[in-house]
């Protein structure tokens, strides 16, 4: 099982027990509502007929409709996906979205199929699992190797079976019913949460030194922001390896370079490191924004952060977690941290099911108002209880869930 997902698992229980909300609470609260498996055959472009093993897991829906994205990789799992879910779970009540988690995939190396080919695998994938999803049901969005495309798709394959049904999926073009500010949505949560973050620890954004792993959505998008709002991006890395400047990047320069190469190693405004020279850079914040599981236990007493801002999804291993708690670096957590995509994917949903378009302008000020008011609630939940911030993100989602399944019945 990959590192992030145990971490999840990990700090699920660690809490529910700190909560004493009971063995049977927990397992309740653990166990997800549906777990669906399919077949998805499709005939390649060849002739051949191939069968992919996909799947749906609807983990709780006693806040709402349920929220997770579609994903195609090789190594995907059922397992995994239902730890994920369960992630979607608790990261929309931290912000308190009137979502439960879900999370989908299907085991299959995109690289290797067509256009069409892949066309034809997601309507495939759609007609095998569309009697269970729905608006009011449960929302697909796009994940790793998914876009908008994909998710157009969707759209289309189910509104054959129900009708037209835009808000089926997010994460669309904005020309099928899409969102502005969608795409950097991720990034502008983390730029939000770094505010609110230096504002309690005493740091002024501008001149404050920041160090990103991963440029790819999240991360392009987060240094562009913190380089416009004054901060000083001194390393970021990729796939392929990572560049760093102690006087800071020219970030608009740097966007050029990476659109002329795809990439940011080579870029001559800073000195080629990799990407544990990043993680282990003399930075103010340090800023994981690729993969998951990239700090532990034999790398986390290198980091030299003061705050860690956690852009990826599960990028901090339990290990790892302890260590840099007893060395008094703060760790503001993936639930969230990262939830603007989420959220602008719920606003999605509401313009959608509303036939309404709104301006990139109240987007934002949206997505603002309510990672300031998360943020807010963790903070103070942290202080009162004497608990991580991770720690008290999660007592804030569990009690929510917790108390809407109560309050339901069971």
């Amino acid at each position: 099982m990959p590192p992030a997902v145990e971490g999840i698992q990990h700090y699920f229980r660690k809490v529910a027990r700190i909560m004493d909300v009971g063995e049977r609470i927990e397992t309740l609260l653990a166990t997800p509502l549906r777990e669906v498996k399919v077949q998805v055959s499709i005939e390649l472009d060849t002739g051949e007929i191939r069968t992919f093993h996909g799947y749906r897991i609807q983990h709780d829906n006693s806040r709402g409709p349920m929220k997770g994205g579609l994903r195609y990789h090789p190594s995907i799992t059922q397992e995994e996906c239902v730890t994920l879910a369960s992630l979607m779970t608790w990261k929309t009540a931290v912000v308190n979205l009137p979502y439960g988690g879900a999370k989908g995939g299907i085991a299959v190396d995109p690289t290797q199929l067509s256009l069409k080919e892949m066309e034809r695998l997601t309507r495939k994938y759609v007609d095998q699992v569309q009697d269970l999803i729905g608006p009011t049901r449960d929302i697909a969005g796009p994940d790793v190797n998914t876009n908008p495309q994909v998710m157009a798709w969707m759209m289309d394959q189910y509104s054959r079976f129900h009708g037209h049904s835009p808000a089926i999926v997010t994460g669309k073009p904005p020309e099928l019913y899409g969102t502005r500010g969608r795409d950097a949505a991720a990034g502008r949560s983390l730029l939000y949460i770094t505010r609110e973050i230096l504002r309690d620890t005493g740091l002024p954004m501008r001149g404050t030194r920041f160090a990103l792993q991963g440029f790819g959505n999240v991360g392009s998008h987060t240094a562009q922001l913190l380089w416009q709002d004054g901060g000083v991006v001194i390393a970021v890395s990729d796939v392929y390896g990572g560049v760093y400047n102690p006087q800071g990047l020219d970030i608009p320069g740097l966007f050029e370079h990476v659109k002329r190469t795809g990439t940011v190693t080579g870029f001559g405004g800073g000195q080629a490191c990799s990407n544990e020279d990043v993680l282990a850079s003399d930075c103010d914040v340090l800023i994981p924004a690729a993969l998951g599981g990239v700090l532990n236990r034999n790398n986390a007493a290198q980091v030299r952060a003061r705050l860690v801002i956690e852009g990826a999804n599960g990028p901090t291993e339990p290990e790892a977690d302890e260590i840099l708690e007893k060395r008094g670096v703060l760790v503001v957590p993936d639930i969230l941290a990262n939830a603007g995509g989420v959220t602008v994917s719920y606003y999605e949903w509401v313009q959608n099911l509303q036939h309404l378009s709104w301006e990139e302008e109240r987007v934002n000020a949206e997505l603002e108002k309510t990672m300031k008011e998360a943020y807010d609630r963790v903070a103070q939940l942290a202080r009162s209880r004497k608990v991580t911030l991770r720690t008290a993100a999660y007592i804030l989602a569990i009690g929510r869930v917790g108390k809407a399944t109560v309050l339901r019945g069971i």
